[in-house]
């Protein structure tokens, strides 16, 4: 801005406040600046950058200092100091292949010649053989399958013909037995391969299933395991705690033809006593679908800060439980305009990780006699005697609940500017983070009152993130009934892979005997409980 010097006023006061002012601007300007930088180095991380948010542990060593007993825990006297256990090499060479794969035996044989004995001209004998192995592949296959029902009459009477019932079918009337249905809902579900590259697969068979085909069967299909995906559903909201996340995918318009609209999958992660993952589709983001779908439902609900989970938790029923990757996160999206402060911040969260990991070492040497013995006698006998839950909940009240006062002190000081680096700016990536962390402090630290509780909500974004990769390929859904068809068959595919069933064969089975399975016995199917069909004779 051009300022002639000649306009500017005599009077010291006024040029001193006019002065102020223009400071006052510039730092509103350079404060946005930063904001701005900021925003752009996270899209262009998130674009190019990796994912990870690994830090280097030696970076943390710096501040060692600053966080105190915090990151390093002095041994208590009488125990000894735990080794640093050495990282786990990966094994070299070819692995062997499973003992489960179908072997084809092919025998190489010698010549007639080379089997006679140059020497004195009788036969060799057998001794031994050496085995090799290859790995081969034979393609899928398409084949018809064809149901014969016999008919039996009386010649003398030519009357009372009967015909064997036909079987009940997984779509009535329709051409996909139980095996291709839970090929088309595998493929798409699991291995993210729209309808359309499918349809060309099926081509190569010689076989034509237009993709309108192919989507008219996953609906189908979809409403035939509603009931079992209802089971799943009710079994999730008898969970002591449910973690939940939201991810936008796109829908096509009715209203307004080749329009695309944002409509959201929620994912709900059952707890260990009732192992299902399930989604559900909503419209929109509004907290109508949560709260649709949580019903009266009492216990923990796992969540980011989102303000549409602010009403279930304003009642008793549902008390809330924040995530600390969460808020790890936004400390170390900080780095790059307050690195020291950001890498305290992790130095204390990595603190309360550390943690978790000793409890889940103390596990892993239950019943080993040495693994006992490289423990303290206290805490070996407390182990035996105490439930995993105890113990965890024990560990989190003795290191993890020092360590948040701790970090939750230091904050406090960045904040009020009694810190020896200054005040920390409200709107600037490191005040946000305090903020978030300090808002929220009470849903953060409840992890701690109890051993069953999760510190993070890392298994419902692993949980979301075949709907991140399925949406690049499929792109969109063509409309709310396909995001509900969706979700029904996203659930099942995922809670089989939780369960290490392999979802095409469960679903193969599954759809072949839903229809003439009680309905009152319908949870028999679910993945945890699910036993395959006798083959018939």
């Amino acid at each position: 801005m051009d300022v002639d010097v000649k306009t500017l006023p005599e009077d010291v006061s006024l040029l001193q406040q006019m002065i102020r002012e223009l400071l006052e601007l510039l730092h509103t300007t350079q404060r946005k600046n930063e904001q701005l930088e900021h925003r752009l180095d996270q899209l262009l991380r998130r674009l190019y950058g990796r994912r990870s948010e690994r830090i280097d542990p030696s970076q943390l060593a710096l501040f060692e200092e600053l966080i105190g007993e915090a990151i390093e825990a002095e041994p208590a006297e009488g125990e000894a100091p735990a080794e640093t256990a050495a990282p786990k090499r990966r094994g070299h060479g070819r692995r062997k292949l499973p003992k489960n794969l179908p072997r084809q035996r092919e025998v190489i044989d010698v010549s007639p010649e080379e089997k006679i004995c140059p020497c004195c001209g009788k036969e060799k004998d057998l001794i031994g053989e050496e085995v090799s192995e290859q790995l081969d592949y034979i393609p899928a296959s398409v084949y018809v399958r064809e149901i014969v029902r016999l008919k039996y009459a009386c010649r003398a009477c030519e009357e009372g013909v009967v015909t064997a019932d036909k079987p009940r079918q997984p779509i009535e009337k329709g051409l996909p037995g139980p095996g291709m249905l839970a090929q088309v809902i595998t493929s798409k579900y699991c291995d993210h391969l729209p309808l359309h590259r499918q349809e060309g697969i099926f081509c190569r068979f010689g076989v034509h299933l237009p993709r309108s085909t192919l989507c008219g069967w996953m609906g189908q299909g979809a409403e035939l395991l509603t009931p079992l995906y209802d089971a799943a559903v009710a079994e999730v909201l008898c969970s002591k705690v449910i973690g939940t996340d939201d991810t936008p995918v796109k829908v096509q318009d009715p209203e307004r033809k080749g329009t695309l609209r944002t409509g959201r999958i929620w994912v709900y992660v059952g707890d260990e006593a009732h192992p299902y993952t399930v989604y559900d589709y909503t419209s929109s983001r509004s907290r109508d679908g949560p709260v649709v779908f949580l019903g009266d439902y009492e216990g923990y609900l796992q969540a980011d800060a989102f303000a549409g989970y602010d009403g279930i938790y304003a009642g008793e029923k549902v008390r809330e439980l924040l995530c600390w990757a969460h808020a790890r996160r936004k400390f170390y999206d900080a780095q790059d305009s307050d690195a020291e402060r950001a890498l305290v911040a992790l130095g204390y969260i990595r603190s309360l990780y550390k943690v978790e990991a000793e409890a889940k070492e103390f596990f892993a040497v239950q019943g080993d006699v040495e693994g006992a013995e490289a423990l303290s006698a206290t805490r070996a006998s407390q182990r035996s005697a105490a439930s995993q839950s105890s113990i965890r909940l024990r560990l989190r009240q003795e290191e993890s609940v020092p360590i948040l006062d701790k970090f939750e002190k230091w904050m406090r000081e960045q904040t009020s500017g009694t810190a020896a680096g200054g005040v920390v700016l409200p709107k600037s990536p490191m005040g946000t983070a305090i903020d978030y962390c300090l808002s929220n402090w009470e849903a953060l630290k409840r992890y701690t009152q109890d051993g069953d509780l999760p510190i993070d909500n890392n298994a419902s974004e692993r949980a979301l993130r075949g709907i991140a990769v399925g949406r690049k390929n499929w792109l969109f859904f063509g409309s709310d009934n396909g995001g509900r068809t969706a979700a029904v068959l996203f659930s099942l595919v995922a809670s089989a892979k939780r369960h290490g069933l392999d979802p095409f064969a469960y679903l193969r089975d599954v759809i072949g005997r839903i229809s003439d399975h009680p309905a009152s016995r319908i949870a028999d199917l679910l993945p945890d409980r699910w036993a395959p069909a006798a083959p018939a004779d």
